[in-house]
C-alpha cells in the first residue's frame, strides 16, 4: 500500500494547485489513499465547509486539522457531519469532532490521530500522557496507525516520534510549513519526519505575502495577514506499506513547485 500525505493547505493557491495537480500525483506514484492537513486551506486561517467539500470533491480520503481548526466557527457545529475531518485529539472533552478516525481501505484498517503539540501552541492537554493510555485500544483497532503532530518546536516533534517508535506506522510533523530533510525509519521501524511543509504559495513567507512579513519585521507593528501570490508548491510524504507486517518499508518526500503565469 502507497499512502500519499500532504503538508498544510494554505489558501486558495493550496487548493487550486491540487485541483491541477493531485490526480496526477496520484496516478504516477500508485498511491491507494491520501491525507491532507486542511487547517490554513481557508484563507490561511481554518476550513470553511465550502472548501472541505471542495477539498473531499478530490482523491482526498482524509483531512486532518491543527491549531487554526476552530478559526472558521462554522465548522464547530458541522465537524460531526465530516469524518474525514479529524481534528487534534487533545482538545478537552466534550469536544465536536474525532481527534482519532478509523479508515477501512483495501481490507487495511487505517488509524489516523491528530495531535497538537504544547511549545509555543495552544495550552491543550499534554499529547505524551494523553496518548499513553489509549495505546492498546489503539492498536487492537487499527492496522495502519499515522500520526500528524501539528507542533511547532522541532525538539518536541522528534522526542515524539520516539514515543511513538514502534506502535505507530509514521509519525509526522506539520504546523511550520517549512519541509524537513530527516525523513527516515526509527530503530524499531516506525516512519518519522519532522515536518512535511506546505502546499501553497511558494513566493512568500510560510504562505503569507513576503512584502508584508518584512514590513512587520522591520516596523514590529502588527499588518493584516494576506495570502501570497505568485508560484506555488506541494510538499508532503509517500509511505510505502508492507502488505503481510504493516510496517513502512520506504518513505519518501514531496517536493514538487509549479509556475504560475501572473
Amino acid at each position: 500500500m502507497k499512502i500519499l500525505i500532504l503538508g498544510d493547505v494554505f489558501g486558495r493557491p493550496g487548493r487550486n494547485i491540487l485541483q491541477k495537480q493531485l490526480a496526477q500525483i496520484i496516478n504516477q506514484n500508485d498511491i491507494d489513499f491520501t491525507i491532507i492537513n486542511g487547517e490554513n486551506a481557508s484563507g490561511g486561517n481554518g476550513l470553511t465547509i465550502k472548501n472541505a467539500k471542495e477539498l473531499l470533491s478530490l482523491p482526498i480520503d482524509a483531512i486532518t486539522m491543527g491549531n487554526h481548526v476552530w478559526h472558521q466557527k462554522e465548522l464547530l457545529d458541522a465537524i460531526d457531519d465530516y469524518p474525514q475531518i479529524i481534528r487534534p485529539l487533545n482538545y478537552p472533552d466534550p469536544c465536536p469532532g474525532k481527534g482519532f478516525q478509523i479508515f477501512h481501505h483495501l481490507n487495511k484498517r487505517i488509524g489516523i490521530i491528530n495531535l497538537s503539540g504544547q511549545i509555543f501552541m495552544p495550552n491543550l492537554s499534554c499529547p505524551f500522557n494523553l496518548i499513553k493510555p489509549l495505546m492498546n485500544d489503539i492498536k487492537n483497532s487499527a492496522d495502519i496507525i499515522i500520526i500528524d503532530f501539528h507542533a511547532e518546536a522541532t525538539s518536541e516533534k522528534i522526542a515524539f516520534g520516539y514515543y511513538m517508535d514502534g506502535f505507530a506506522t509514521a509519525v509526522y510533523g506539520t504546523h511550520t510549513h517549512v519541509q524537513t530533510a530527516d525523513e527516515r525509519l526509527l530503530p524499531q521501524g516506525t516512519a518519522y519526519i519532522t515536518d512535511i511543509g506546505m502546499t501553497g504559495p511558494l513566493d512568500g513567507v510560510i504562505g503569507v505575502d513576503k512584502e508584508i512579513i518584512i514590513e512587520s519585521m522591520l516596523t514590529k507593528r502588527p499588518k493584516r495577514f494576506v495570502t501570497a501570490k505568485g508560484n506555488v508548491q506541494i510538499n508532503g510524504i509517500i509511505l510505502e506499506i508492507g502488505e503481510t507486517d504493516n510496517k513502512v518499508i520506504a518513505i519518501t518526500r514531496v517536493y514538487e513547485t509549479y509556475e504560475v503565469q501572473s
